[in-house]
Parts: C-alpha cells; sequence; structure tokens
C-alpha cells in the first residue's frame, strides 16, 4: 500500500514539475496520447473528434470541450496541437485536463449538413438534431468512452466556437458542468459580425466567405477549400469601392456560397435572423456560466454584453453566471500578450492575469473541485484611460447614472443643453461616391486595431461633424451602454448614422517608455500621442431601421426625425485634461456597406441609385442633440 501511495505521489510531482517547468512538445507528447474518432450522434452521423489524454490512468481527468467550424487540425494521430504548449491551454496541460476538440457538423472531417448559426429547437424528437443537441451526444460518448475522464465536462470556445459553446450550454447534459462562451456570436443581424444594426459589415462578411468558408462540402476533407472568389489584394478602400454596390459582391459569390444568398434575401430583422439568436433559449442553461469579451473587439463585442445580460435576466438565484471584459481585441484574452492595442497601452499583461486569475481557476474549481471563486465578482471589467481592473456586484454598475452631454454650436460639447432660441444646426453632404474611411491607413484586410485608432484624419473631413468638450477638470469614468440621441433631417430618405465616442489626449502627452518627440525633421521615432484621438466606442445605424430592425421606415426629406441607438457598451475613465470628443458622420466605409441615402432593399440597389444627401444634425434649446453616457461617481 505505502508503494502505492509513493508511487502516486511521484507520479503527481513528476506530472506537475515537468509541465510547469516548460510545457513543451516533447514533454507534452511523453506524457499525452492523442487519439481520433467519429463520435455518432442520435441520427446517425458521425462528428470527427481529437482526444487528447493524459497518460496517467490512475487520477480521474476532467474533459474541456472545444466545439469549432474551424477545423480541429492537425489531422493524424502524431500530429499534436501546438496549441497544447504555445499558449495558456498549456496551464489546462499541467492540471491534467482530458482536451477535446471536435469539426462540428458538415464541416472539415465530420459528416453531416453545415448550417451557420444553425436555430436552438426546443422541441426535438427522436433523431431531430441541433447543436446542442450534438453537444450533448458528443459529451455523452467521451464520459462513457474516454478512459480515466472523471464525469465532469466544460466547454469553451471563441467567437464561432463561442456560440457552439452556448449551444452545448442549452444540451442539458448532467455532466456539463462549466460552460465559457468567449466572444460568442450571438446575433448576426443587431450587432455580431455581419450587421450591425441592420448595416451590413460588407468588409468583413465577404472577407469570411472570400477566404473559403461556407464553400459546399460534399464529403469529410481535410484539405481547406481554394475559395472561388478573387478579387485583388490591394487597398481596401478603393477596392470595395471599385466594386461597388452590394449587387456586384453578390454576383461576385455566384451560387456558391449558400449563406450569402439567405443574407441577401433577409434584409431585415425577420424571423429567419431571430431564429438564430441564441438569447431566446437561454432560460435552459443549467451549467455555470463564466463570459468573456474584449472591450475593444471588432467582431464579437454585442455579443459578449449581451449574451450575459440575457442569461442574467432569466437565471435562477443560485445560478452562476460571470462577465469578464477586458480591454482586448478578438480574442487576445487568449493571446500571450494583452499589454496593448495599436498605439493605446494598457500598463500590464492584461491577457496573463484573465487566464492565470479567472478563466483556468474558473474551470478548475467546477471540473476538479480545486480552489475556491469566493473572489470572483459578478463582473469583473478592465477600464481603459485609468488601466485598472474594476470588480462589480452587477453590470452596468448600481452607482451608475445616466447623463447627457448635449452637442452646441460651434463644435462644442456641454452637459446643459443649447440655450439658443433659433433653429441651430450643423451639416454636412454626405457622399456614397467619396464615403469616410473607418481608418486612415491603407490596408489590404480590415484591422483589429481600428477599434482604439486615433481619429484625426476623420475630424479633418468635411463630411465629418466632431463636438469636444474644454479640459475636463475632473476625471469622468463611464460604465455602460452609451445612447445616441440624435435629431436629424436628411434631403434623401434613408441614411445611415455613425457615432463615435472619443477620448482626446492632451497635447503634450507621451507615454512613460516613449523617448521624447525627435525634433530633426524626417526623422522618424514613436507615434505621436500628443493630441491622440482614442477611438473609446463607435456603432452604426442604418436609419430606416432607427424605430425597429424588423419593419424599415423611410424619411421623409427635410422633416427634423428622432434617431436613438445605443452603442455597445464602456468601460473607460476621460483623465483630467482630456477632453471628450463626439464625431458623427453618414458612412464608414468599407467597414459597413454604403447607403445609396434611398429607401429601398440596398441589396438590390445599382450604382445609379446611390445619391448624394444633406444630413443636418439640430442643437437647440428646443431640438437638444446629444449622446446619453452611463457616468460612474
Amino acid at each position: 500500500m505505502k508503494r502505492l501511495v509513493f508511487s502516486l505521489l511521484c507520479m503527481a510531482v513528476f506530472f506537475t514539475a515537468h509541465a510547469q517547468q516548460s510545457g513543451d512538445s516533447l514533454w507534452i507528447k511523453e506524457n499525452y496520447r492523442k487519439e481520433e474518432k467519429y463520435i455518432t450522434m442520435r441520427d446517425g452521423v458521425g462528428l470527427f473528434t481529437t482526444i487528447y489524454r493524459p497518460k496517467d490512468t490512475i487520477t480521474a481527468h476532467p474533459v474541456l470541450l472545444t466545439r469549432t467550424p474551424y477545423s480541429c487540425a492537425p489531422y493524424g494521430a502524431d500530429h499534436f496541437t501546438p496549441d497544447l504548449w504555445n499558449c495558456y491551454w498549456s496551464a489546462y496541460v499541467r492540471e491534467g485536463y482530458i482536451i477535446v476538440i471536435q469539426d462540428v457538423r458538415g464541416r472539415w472531417m465530420s459528416e453531416g449538413a453545415f448550417v451557420n448559426v444553425r436555430p436552438f429547437n426546443p422541441d426535438k424528437k427522436g433523431t431531430d438534431i441541433d447543436e446542442a443537441s450534438d453537444a450533448y451526444d458528443t459529451i455523452d460518448w467521451l464520459v462513457h468512452h474516454v478512459p480515466g475522464n472523471n464525469g465532469k465536462v466544460g466547454v469553451f470556445g471563441i467567437s464561432y466556437p463561442g456560440f457552439y459553446a452556448t449551444m452545448a450550454a442549452l444540451s442539458g447534459h448532467p455532466a456539463l458542468k462549466a460552460v465559457s462562451p468567449q466572444a460568442p456570436v450571438t446575433d448576426w443581424f443587431q450587432g455580431d459580425d455581419f450587421h450591425h444594426n441592420g448595416a451590413l459589415f460588407l468588409m468583413d462578411c465577404f472577407g469570411f466567405f472570400m477566404k473559403g468558408f461556407g464553400y459546399p462540402h460534399p464529403a469529410p476533407t481535410a484539405v481547406p477549400p481554394v475559395p472561388a472568389l478573387k478579387i485583388p489584394m490591394a487597398d481596401n478602400y478603393q477596392t470595395f469601392l471599385q466594386i461597388g454596390p452590394v449587387k456586384n459582391f453578390t454576383r461576385l459569390t455566384g451560387d456558391s456560397i449558400a449563406f450569402w444568398k439567405d443574407l441577401v434575401a433577409h434584409p431585415h430583422y425577420d424571423d429567419w435572423w431571430q431564429a438564430r439568436d441564441a438569447r431566446r433559449h437561454v432560460q435552459r442553461i443549467a451549467p455555470a456560466v463564466l463570459v468573456v469579451g474584449g472591450l475593444f473587439d471588432a467582431e464579437d463585442c454585442y455579443g459578449a454584453w449581451n449574451l450575459y445580460k440575457a442569461i442574467e435576466q432569466q437565471k435562477g438565484a443560485t445560478h452562476f453566471n460571470k462577465l469578464v471584459i477586458g480591454p482586448w481585441y478578438h480574442g487576445q484574452w487568449a493571446a500571450n500578450d494583452g499589454t496593448r492595442l495599436g498605439h493605446v497601452q494598457f500598463a500590464a499583461n492584461t491577457a496573463a492575469w484573465y487566464q492565470q486569475n479567472i478563466e483556468v481557476p474558473f474551470f478548475n474549481y467546477y471540473l476538479k473541485d480545486k480552489g475556491s471563486l469566493d473572489t470572483l465578482a459578478e463582473a469583473t471589467v478592465f477600464f481603459t484611460g485609468e488601466n485598472q481592473w474594476h470588480h462589480f456586484a452587477q453590470w452596468p454598475p448600481a452607482a451608475t447614472a445616466s447623463k447627457a452631454l448635449y452637442l452646441q454650436p460651434g463644435g462644442q460639447l456641454d452637459w446643459h443643453k443649447p440655450v439658443k432660441p433659433v433653429q441651430a444646426f450643423s451639416e454636412y453632404i454626405s457622399d456614397p461616391a467619396r464615403p469616410v474611411p473607418y481608418t486612415g491607413d491603407v490596408h489590404y484586410v480590415r484591422t483589429r486595431d481600428y477599434m482604439t485608432d486615433d481619429q484625426r484624419f476623420a475630424a479633418r473631413r468635411n463630411d465629418v461633424l466632431t463636438f469636444e468638450t474644454p479640459p475636463l477638470s475632473a476625471a469622468v469614468t463611464l460604465s455602460g451602454p452609451v445612447l445616441a440621441d440624435l435629431l436629424v433631417s436628411i434631403s434623401g430618405t434613408d441614411a445611415d448614422f455613425v457615432v463615435k465616442l472619443i477620448d482626446v489626449f492632451p497635447d503634450d502627452f507621451r507615454y512613460a517608455d516613449a523617448p521624447p518627440p525627435n525634433k530633426t525633421r524626417n526623422a522618424g521615432g514613436p507615434y505621436p500621442m500628443g493630441g491622440y484621438q482614442m477611438l473609446v466606442r463607435g456603432e452604426i445605424l442604418r436609419g430606416k431601421f432607427r424605430n425597429s430592425l424588423t419593419v424599415p421606415e423611410a424619411f421623409v426629406p427635410g422633416k427634423v426625425t428622432p434617431v436613438k441607438f445605443r452603442l455597445p457598451d464602456v468601460a473607460h475613465t476621460f483623465q483630467k485634461g482630456h477632453r471628450i470628443m463626439i464625431q458623427i458622420q453618414s458612412s464608414w466605409f468599407p467597414l459597413a456597406d454604403r447607403n445609396p441615402q434611398q429607401f429601398l432593399n440596398i441589396y438590390e440597389a445599382k450604382e445609379s441609385d446611390f445619391r448624394r444627401s444633406t444630413i443636418r444634425i439640430y442643437h437647440d434649446d428646443r431640438r437638444s442633440s446629444g449622446i446619453i453616457l452611463p457616468v460612474l461617481p
């Protein structure tokens, strides 16, 4: 007996010490085995599944599952994914987790038909399937067939795999104890990936399919498809402008991409889109949930905030549902470096802090009965500007109060309404032939840094309105959703409205590690942060959806009309001496497609349908436009 105990102790010490020293590929291959299995679903379809499990069969190990449409490659029993040693997944290897990655139905090596954001079916019978049932059947097979598992399963995933994590949470399998949807695809019409408030995010959507996603999958394959779409790899602003209306992009896709045809066939938020909103069924969630997202996630910022809120509204008093939002681009919390985004610094490696202090302890607690989560707040949110983590008992924080910041004549912003009694407005001409770019740089593909980009390039255009406060006499902290509250008139029958919330740095600002500006002409040096106009939050509304995403409504030319819409939540401190700036424009190209500025089906618009429009934003004592901010005292 003593010899057995000693052997177990030695094995545990050996396992832990070696993994903590390096977790490199050699050690992992010596201590883990890889298996590839087809797991049969209830309708007979086989899903290709890769299983990495410790060779140690004495200790019972938890299972951590990711279901993905992006491939569980590399394929072959001798080829291990480098994620096991190159990123923080190595922490799970150190903890002895069984790591499982699965190609979802109809993707890569799995059988069956793939359906984008397949709707959840709450009334499944017999062999009916959805992604929740596929998760259930997978989990059930794993706990009954993988040697050495402890009967507890966790699921996590980022972006599209985040959607599959949400679906797993709806599966109802008793072995599923903890789920972490991270930047989860949640609503592809209201705010994630392909649309924002009804405006098509053309560059992301078309680029997604141009890379090969969505092509037919007649049989399981380990070979990626060769995209049929070919467009020049050049300045994306110029390239997308030359291609022209969405109708021309549809012509380029041809008949090869089913989802593009579905997308253009559903230009409104109809039943087809609504069925793909996972939030409609979150009252069925039983396992503990940790929702994770990035303040500057260009793809699925909407999904993280709003999935958490939906679960929070439905959960019981004892259900565990926590939120973590950091200063991250899409998936940066899983990267090795979380110190900055673009030119903006965050003072510490926020990604490593999250991995070590929140995610790994979360799964350890629920899957290994290890540690405690007593210190994990309901909402753990990083506030940029001050670069500090904050911990709240609810989100938005209870102390948050809505406070209006009003547009003023002369490009000013003030906490008080304008007092000018005469009709006052600012106007610009929105020209679809010369749309406002989303960034001042030239790129081949959409950048992730645009979410914190310097907006001085836009402030210099005459089709962008700019309003700002004087330098702040005290810091202003925002915590929650922002509401654009505009009174507008347009000369056409439709228009887009882009509202940007911006932090203007003092003219003498520079980071402590940056050398002073080099005064020698053309000598280069660090990016000039003095006067930097940091994008804190920007969002677009397709004007015809101002009252309903389901029922579009034309503008009456020249009629003053209210336009209100929410921007995703912010967590930011405008420091003393900084300025708060608001920019308003009517294009954001090629991030969003161009609006012809006529009330029509934009997906069918011709080049001749695009018209210039005069846009007026009112700011007098009777018609006060502004932005309603969530101010935290």
